[in-house]
């Protein structure tokens, strides 16, 4: 984990830009999804080199309201949850410019469940590598221009945006929110999403589960225990 956060923060700068400034437009096709739970841990955190600190209780707030911010806007007639593990990041710090400017990197794992199914579309959490977005104001590194804050903001956009781009193809190619899936493991859910901000999310249970999921159990039966949701892709 860490020789990768040390490459993605080395060579961060040669990545494609993923843009997610785009919640102010109508949100792309996702045929009946409605977010239902939005689940957040982090229990393996590891910070990458060349990084400022940052906390798991700041990255599940972050994560969990970029996700409500890009997934809260469907409203589609049947309801998914999300399961997000915050695996690793680097939070770039002041560097040389030219010379040493570190890039900003979070990888994440998702896990997809259908509520009305009881199961999980993707058997395997899909991983979810973001880079923060290339601008006039982080060309030279985000270190030099942005608070902590601020960085782990747009990564957590990015890395929701990713998140949204994967559904899409997931949707396109499988069905997954057109009247349900025909079973739990459609689709092939191992690959990595590439952009500014590409990626992979999902992970282990831990106390915080419950910290990112809805108020009680949504509609249309029994939902799966937050827990279980943060548990359907154990870190490695």
């Amino acid at each position: 984990m860490l020789r990768i956060l040390a490459l993605l923060a080395a060579l961060g700068g040669l990545a494609a830009c993923t843009n997610s400034n785009d919640l102010d437009e109508a949100p792309a096709y996702l045929g009946d999804f409605s977010l239902g739970h939005n689940v957040v841990v982090a229990p393996n955190l590891t910070k990458g080199p060349a990084s400022r600190d940052a906390s798991k209780e700041e990255w599940i707030a972050a994560m969990t309201t970029a996700i409500d911010e890009r997934f809260g806007r469907y409203e589609g007639e049947r309801l998914y949850h999300l399961g997000i593990s915050v695996e690793g990041y680097v939070l770039a710090i002041t560097g040389i410019p030219l010379v040493a400017s570190p890039k900003s990197a979070l990888i994440l794992k998702v896990t997809v469940w259908d509520d009305a199914m009881q199961t999980k579309l993707n058997e395997e959490p899909h991983q979810v590598t973001v880079m923060e977005s290339v601008s006039g104001s982080t060309i030279l590194g985000s270190g030099l221009t942005q608070t902590k804050e601020k960085q782990l903001e747009n990564l957590s956009r990015n890395a929701a945006k990713l998140i949204q781009t994967w559904l899409e193809q997931q949707n396109h190619e499988h069905g997954w929110f057109e009247g349900g899936a025909t079973d739990g493991t459609s689709g092939d859910t191992s690959g990595d999403t590439s952009d500014d901000t590409s990626g992979d999310t999902s992970d282990d249970t831990a106390d915080g589960a419950a910290d990112g999921a809805a108020d009680g159990p949504p509609e249309g039966g029994e939902a799966p225990a937050t827990d279980d949701i943060a548990a359907a892709a154990p870190a490695e």
